[in-house]
């Protein structure tokens, strides 16, 4: 038995919502790295789920190109992190504006 899209929906919209809390809420740049990538799955699941029930592979070939840019985004991301923490000692978003007077 198939589950009805509802359900894909409401998930997807759950994932969504608590990937902006992390990013709205967390004061930790891999936090919101990490709250940036569940958004992305969130909107992945709605492909997938859409894609399903309207019987095409369009949604899922969308899915392997925005999966294939996450995971360069989030080494360039990382690595940007990585960067800075070694520049700056701390992880503070607050602190790490570099172009502040």
């Amino acid at each position: 038995m198939q589950a009805p899209i509802e359900y894909y929906l409401v998930l997807s919209a759950v994932l969504f919502a608590i990937g902006v809390a992390g990013v709205v809420i967390r004061r930790d740049v891999i936090v919101i790295l990490m709250s940036i990538e569940l958004m992305l799955n969130a909107v992945n699941l709605t492909f997938i789920a859409f894609s399903r029930f309207m019987g095409s592979v369009e949604g899922q070939v969308i899915v392997f190109f925005v999966m294939t840019v996450a995971a360069a985004e989030a080494v360039v991301g990382l690595a940007i992190v990585i960067s800075v923490f070694r520049f700056r000692q701390t992880l503070d978003p607050r602190d790490m504006q570099l172009l502040k007077w």
